[in-house]
């Protein structure tokens, strides 16, 4: 594997483990809270946090950069107030990947919850346990399964993710370049021999994820 190869292989892991911890924790937390709250405008919620699912992402990297260009608003209040820059950075990457697969986990997550029976997390606030020890020691070890097998999924995804990562971060070698976005600009160039290299390398890292995305979803079905 040269350097090129293992800089860009690298970077895509980065940003797409970094992508996953995150909406790890936003969208599990976002998920428990529709599955056990009921609230005006709860499904409008709903269909608004799976919207990336089905927008092309192209549409999103737009999104992305009216709402955190250097002429936006909030874009501006960053940059003068943190000196952050999202657009081309690493980071702006790690927030296109993470709004493309935030429905990956939310939507796992709020159905793991919802199979939990609720009168489990009462008898155990009977017993005096605090709102925090229900849901690490009763909710969450119920509904783990169901969630890792969207946490394996969005990082699949945000492995190979294409468009918005390249509207909002750019292709800069070894800054921004993802394995997705060189797989494009090696057929460009008519490079082969590197696409067919990436190509093969991704495959075989999703494959992986989704043999074991499936194995815990049969896990959970109580199937072999």
């Amino acid at each position: 594997m040269n350097e090129t190869l293992l800089t860009t292989l690298l970077l895509s892991l980065k940003i797409a483990a970094t992508a996953t911890l995150l909406n790890t924790v936003l969208a599990v937390a976002v998920g428990f809270a529709l599955a056990r709250r009921r609230f005006v405008g709860r499904n409008v919620l709903d269909t608004l946090l799976t919207l990336p699912m089905v927008l092309p992402p192209t549409v999103l990297g737009y999104y992305l950069l009216v709402a955190f260009g250097r002429n936006s608003a909030f874009g501006v209040w960053l940059k003068d107030t943190f000196g952050i820059n999202l657009i081309f950075t690493w980071q702006g990457a790690v927030i296109a990947a993470v709004v493309v697969t935030f429905p990956l986990i939310f939507k796992p997550a709020r159905a793991a919850f919802e199979e939990v029976n609720p009168q489990w997390e009462q008898a155990a606030r009977v017993l005096g346990l605090s709102e925090a020890a229900v849901f690490f020691r009763v909710s969450l070890p119920l509904a783990w399964r169901g969630i890792l097998a969207g946490i394996l999924l969005a990082f699949a995804r945000a492995l190979g993710e294409f468009g918005a990562t390249l509207m909002i971060a750019g292709s800069i070698p070894g800054q921004t370049q993802t394995l997705s976005i060189a797989i494009y600009e090696a057929v460009q160039a008519g490079d082969d021999a590197l696409a067919n290299g990436l190509v093969v390398l991704v495959s075989a890292v999703c494959i992986v994820i989704l043999l074991a995305a499936g194995h815990l979803m049969r896990v959970k079905d109580g199937r072999k």
